[in-house]
């Protein structure tokens, strides 16, 4: 297992296998060295050696508590921030969770018998999902890893395609949390936790929440601004607070550049707390997603070491099986942030600032605008026979056509005709293949979580976890509901997962600052009113650091950071995707449905949908062949 996941720590690797009082267990570790680069060797054990961590991410607030817990009588015995995790659970217990800041994913052992009858295995993810961790339990044991594909090798996990996933990758183009693509495999859920008894095998461990925004500080607080000014007068600092952390390492930072509003914004941040910081921004000449003249006057204005990493077709198609074998799972979007990842570390970066978050805090996405038009067309649509809807509903559809996409009509189709397939209409407006056209390619499965007498969830579903986002998102204000859902859904199901395994793949680490947990709490507990300005995109970053980039970053309009497919499935990579879908894995072949695949082909060459549909279905199939081959 440790064997296969050698790109993500390829510094050093460390085990714990033989203990004598945990019979049963073996743990492992790959280290990629950020802080205390000689004396953070994994595992790490408290003074007594009765608790011991392994530990993948990172913990900004390491400092802080450090001195917290000498002052409470705890010794230390390197400088790490991976050695703070067994004194704080001495001290805190689970409780102690409540005190990282950071991305992380560890296990803990604890030998106590004062703390329970058997030795203990403690899991734990953190907030967001920045850092993954999957698990499965099968009659041979328990078995948990960073990577799906190191369960694979574990040889615990079979090589079973899950149909449940396989809905949600093509609903959504990504394999929602907590399923995987492998029946059985789950991945512990953001802000979870999961408590084993060694060597118990009977009991199934259970995901539990530790996690509570609405129950933060900031929640709390009867004085929170009730306005965009005082709200962005208290924002600024949590800003500047959380990327000034976020650059602490023992190796050189830099940082991730385009010409938008969120990463323009950790540059101006980064620059001010070090002089000189490294940037680079991937070009692509000629073509109207190049963003390298505006990454420029970001870079000039805020004095980075800048570099610009050109990119075209022909480069994309050398390195193309590369950046798919880097995909732990499938992904229509992931290939993206390869390259990018690759081009930090072509200019010698061992971890780099992403902007990622900034999007789904401060409104970014279309998704703000379609979810109350879908949300008012489904309310509608329940009070209409379904024999009335299926009349008129070419003329719902043609509602949405002329929007930026061609496929919108299809949402609003999908929405209109079948309401109850998804628990709110902002996963309709976030689908791929929306209802109605997903029946054309497989036999979807929407399942839901098989729940017990006593409501503990005995096998999790993607169908139940988007139905409790969707509860919790209802309790909220209509844009901090949208919000928490795309931060509980594509966030964490895509653009995290893609960002850790493909940037992993290439041994850089990628942080987010704008995924800071006090900074997510202050902003998720503020009222729509102090988040909004008509007329002006993310308005309360605008208003919170606008004094500090270029006009013409504020003035543009919302661009999406993609590579040029579009024109690439057109050329240089038409004959590898048209063979690919002549010649599907057996394993998905099972499931396809004839022709549907070829129809997705031909309505993208005749502009009657996007690349990201094909593109989708070409990535699946090169992952099953990959992964799934006997």
């Amino acid at each position: 297992m440790a064997a296969a996941m050698r790109h993500r720590g390829p510094d050093e690797e460390g085990f714990l296998v033989g203990e004598a009082r945990a019979p049963g267990l073996a743990l492992g570790i790959r280290r990629l060295s950020i802080i205390d680069l000689p004396g953070g060797h994994q595992p790490i054990w408290n003074e007594t050696r009765d608790v011991a961590v392994i530990f993948n991410g990172e913990l900004y607030n390491y400092r802080e508590l450090r001195e917290q817990l000498s002052l409470c009588g705890h010794r230390f015995a390197t400088q790490s921030d991976t050695e703070i995790l067994v004194h704080a659970w001495e001290e805190w217990g689970e409780d102690a969770l409540n005190e990282l800041r950071g991305m992380f994913a560890f296990a803990l052992l604890d030998l106590r018998e004062r703390y329970a009858t058997a030795p203990i295995l403690f899991l734990a993810r953190d907030p967001l999902g920045i850092k993954p961790l999957y698990y499965t339990q099968t009659p041979d044991g328990f078995a948990f890893a960073s990577e799906v594909r190191v369960l694979l090798a574990s040889g615990l996990a079979a090589k079973r395609l899950s149909q449940d996933a396989l809905t949600a990758y093509l609903l959504f183009g990504g394999v929602s949390e907590p399923v995987t693509l492998l029946e059985g495999v789950f991945s512990l859920p953001p802000g979870h936790r999961m408590l084993l008894y060694v060597p118990d095998r009977r009991r199934t461990p259970r995901a539990r929440p530790w996690w509570d925004p609405s129950q933060s500080p900031a929640a709390r607080d009867t004085r929170k601004p009730r306005d965009l000014a005082s709200a962005a007068k208290g924002l600024r600092p949590l800003l500047e607070d959380a990327v000034r952390a976020h650059l602490i390492a023992d190796v050189p930072v830099g940082l991730f550049l385009s010409s938008g509003l969120d990463s323009g914004a950790i540059a101006a941040l980064a620059s001010r707390a070090q002089a000189g910081i490294k940037s680079f921004t991937l070009t692509f000449p000629g073509t109207a997603f190049d963003e390298g003249e505006l990454a420029r006057a970001v870079a000039k204005r805020c004095k980075t070491t800048h570099t610009e990493v050109p990119l075209d077709g022909s480069a994309i198609l050398a390195r193309l099986d590369e950046a798919l074998a880097a995909l732990d799972q499938p992904t229509m979007d992931g290939i993206n942030t390869y390259f990018v990842s690759w081009a930090a570390k072509e200019v010698g970066l061992k971890v780099a600032l992403s902007g990622i978050g900034g999007d789904e805090l401060f409104a970014g996405y279309q998704t703000f605008a379609d979810t109350p038009r879908l949300a008012k067309l489904i309310r509608l649509a329940w009070f209409m026979p379904s024999v009335l809807r299926r009349v008129v509903a070419p003329l719902v559809a043609g509602l949405s056509a002329g929007r930026s996409s061609p496929d919108a009509p299809r949402k609003t189709a999908a929405a209109w005709m079948q309401p109850d397939t998804l628990p709110h209409a902002y996963y309709f407006a976030r689908t791929l293949f929306p209802p109605g056209q997903l029946e054309r390619i497989i036999e979807p499965r929407f399942r839901p979580s098989t729940i017990n007498a006593d409501g503990v969830t005995l096998e999790p579903t993607w169908l139940g976890w988007l139905g409790r986002t969707a509860d919790e998102a209802r309790k909220m204000e209509p844009a901090a509901g949208i919000s928490w859902m795309e931060m509980r859904t594509y966030m964490a199901s895509t653009l995290l997962r893609d960002t850790d395994s493909v940037s992993m793949a290439q041994s850089l680490e990628v942080r987010v600052p704008l995924l800071d947990t006090p900074l997510v709490e202050f902003v998720g507990a503020l009222p729509d009113a102090a988040r909004r300005r008509e007329g002006v995109q993310k308005a309360l970053l605008v208003e919170a650091l606008g004094d500090l980039l270029p006009p013409e970053i504020l003035a543009q309009r919302k661009r999406t950071f993609t590579l040029p497919w579009e024109e690439w499935l057109r050329g240089p990579l038409r004959a590898r995707l048209e063979a690919n879908f002549a010649d599907p894995s057996p394993i998905l072949a099972a499931y396809l449905r004839p022709g549907g695949v070829r129809t997705v082909w031909t309505d993208f060459l005749a502009g009657k949908t996007t690349w990201s549909r094909p593109w989708s279905l070409y990535v699946l199939n090169e992952w099953c062949r990959r992964c799934l081959a006997a």
